[in-house]
């Protein structure tokens, strides 16, 4: 018998399937009963109408057509085999889709309609993963771009996940008894509490008693021109829900600096004049307040954020972190103008403002806390004569009228002392007032309240409470000055200083 020989062959690496290339996620049988669905029954179209949109569908011909079913049911035509022919005829589009035979088709390929809200969701599922294949791949190709900027990169990318991300937040509808009983529950802690509130407390009063305490899941606007006190305001508010009802609060700033403001609380709290914190020109007296009223901040659950232009990717990210990992109960944005919507395309900062505002509430009814953000007026007020003239208005709103619509509560702080208005029609003294205009509450009634302001310790106070500087109205710059003279050689203030590695300095 003959033997036979083999010539042994290259060894070859079996490709695997993976590496031959993947098609983008689809179904496109189910793009076909869907569309048949929407032919065969009429009320398809409410059911799948918020699931999917026209770029929804894998097949181009099938965008087509779903926007030509979409253009029959906005003109309140009927939808059927005809009418869709005719609507994708007056599109120019009749041919380009398969003609009316594969509209015909169509009909065919449902087995049941009842399924079409199931087919839409795999379908609008499907749309999700091709959008993150996009964006994944748009990443990558830039990061190779060597004339990248990679924090331009970061932007964009966050920008361009959150918008998919945000494409996704469904909720389905839920039948009114279990909300009735949360209703119940929420009315039940409200009574038995000796103050009645529902809401996170401000710790202003008269404000609280409008407002019930700032509900869940509202967006709380708080505008004024610049120099009227926004920022004080909600750190007198944040010192207040942390320190006297240990609410935890977070504060966004994108203003100030994290030691910028600790510097105004510790001001808040000590009552010691701005002025002289900055220098350090502190009596013993001083000193020893300082640290006895350091102790009230030290363990009060405030945490500060200070990242500049941040974005509301960002903020989504840090806020469910806040709530999940520190319980916070409120959230404050100084300021609103200052954010932005990165990795998004917008026409005009009008626009951005208005996606800003409307994530804002959006993060609120997620997470089911208030959100309080500060924003700026435009110079209309400035323009306008008389005492009323000076008074805010919603039209004063900048930038957009989008934020008076997703707002809750707008909150306007006015201090007619700064216009040189020291006394109202009736002829009290406005001096060291300020007024808290209520100007929108979606659940509530608009009202206007009068708190104290203390300027040289950035503090607004409720009309009823005391301060240690009622009996010393002599102006900051001489006490310092005064201070700054005196040499106390025997003194050291560093002594007083509690040693702690949890001091906030």
């Amino acid at each position: 018998m003959e033997k036979r020989t083999y010539k042994r062959k290259d060894t070859v690496t079996p490709i695997m399937p993976n590496e031959y290339g993947k098609l983008p996620p689809q179904a496109v049988e189910l793009e076909e009963a869907v569309l048949g669905a929407l032919m065969l029954e009429k009320d398809a179209y409410s059911t799948v109408s918020e699931i999917i949109r026209s770029e929804t569908f894998y097949k181009e011909s099938h965008q087509k057509i779903f926007q030509a079913i979409t253009s029959l049911i906005g003109h309140n035509q009927p939808v059927d085999i005809l009418t869709i022919r005719e609507e994708l005829s007056k599109m120019g589009a009749l041919e380009e889709v398969g003609g009316a035979f594969y509209i015909t088709q169509l009909t065919t390929k449902v087995a049941s309609a009842a399924h079409v809200e199931y087919h839409a969701r795999i379908l609008a599922q499907k749309y999700l993963a091709r959008e993150l294949i996009r964006i994944s791949s748009d990443i990558q190709r830039n990061a190779f771009d060597d004339q990248k900027d990679v924090d331009e990169l970061m932007q964009e990318a966050e920008g361009m996940i959150f918008e998919v991300s945000q494409r996704n937040l469904k909720k389905d509808v839920t039948q009114i008894r279990p909300i009735i009983q949360e209703a119940l529950e929420q009315i039940s802690l409200a009574a038995k509490n000796d103050d009645g509130l529902s809401g996170v407390a401000s710790g202003f009063h008269a404000l609280d008693k409008i407002t019930s305490g700032w509900q869940k899941s509202d967006l709380v606007i708080i505008a004024a021109r610049p120099a009227m006190g926004k920022t004080a305001f909600v750190l007198s508010m944040a010192k207040n829900m942390a320190v006297q009802y240990n609410s935890p609060t977070a504060v966004f700033s994108l203003e100030m600096s994290n030691i910028q403001l600790v510097n105004r609380l510790l001001m808040n709290v000590t009552e010691i004049d701005g002025a002289t914190i900055k220098s350090g020109k502190l009596t013993q007296d001083e000193w020893t307040t300082l640290t006895s009223k350091i102790t009230e901040l030290q363990d009060a659950p405030v945490y500060i954020d200070d990242t500049p232009s941040l974005s509301v990717f960002e903020l989504r990210t840090k806020a469910r972190r806040l709530v999940r990992e520190h319980g916070v109960k409120c959230l404050i944005i100084d300021y609103l103008q200052l954010m932005n919507a990165s990795g998004m395309n917008f026409g005009s900062r009008e626009q951005e403002i208005s996606i800003i505002s409307r994530s804002l509430k959006g993060l609120a009814k997620e997470l089911e806390i208030p959100i309080i953000a500060l924003s700026q007026l435009n110079r209309a007020v400035e323009g306008r004569t008389g005492a009323e003239g000076k008074r805010p208005q919603l039209s004063d709103l900048r930038e957009s009228g989008a934020i008076e619509q997703d707002a809750d509560i707008v909150c306007f702080i006015h201090r007619p002392e700064y216009y040189k208005i020291t006394e109202d029609s009736q002829g009290n003294s406005l001096i060291g007032i300020a007024e808290i205009i209520v100007a929108k509450h979606r659940s509530g009634a608009t009202d206007d309240v009068r708190l104290r302001f203390i300027g040289r310790n950035a503090k607004f106070m409720n009309l009823n409470e005391g301060s240690t500087y009622d009996s010393a109205p002599q102006p900051a710059y001489q006490v310092v000055e005064s201070r700054m003279n005196t040499e106390d050689t025997d003194f050291d203030p560093t002594m007083l200083l509690p040693h702690s590695d949890s001091m906030p300095f």
